[in-house]
């Protein structure tokens, strides 16, 4: 993933990256004009998200607006 796949699509920008821990979607962050990985946990129910962040490896709860730690979940970033 190069990115915000909505973004891209609609020829927009982002800020960061987080990426969805129920399928893997790849969205842009609340900071960026389009907020797209929180609209995506709103409309498919999928609360959980990483930063999709290279060298970060937090998580984040959409529903209780708080941040985790989750050092197992699959990431492309972590080795």
């Amino acid at each position: 993933m190069d990115g915000c796949s909505d973004c891209i699509a609609a020829g927009g920008n982002w800020v960061h990256l987080r990426m969805c821990l129920t399928c893997g979607r790849v969205g842009c962050c609340d900071s960026s004009p389009g907020k797209h990985a929180s609209a995506h946990a709103a409309r498919e129910q999928h609360p959980l998200v990483s930063s999709f962040e290279p060298g970060e490896d937090w998580s984040w709860c959409f529903i209780d607006d708080i941040g985790l730690r989750v050092p197992d979940i699959p990431h492309p970033h972590h080795s």
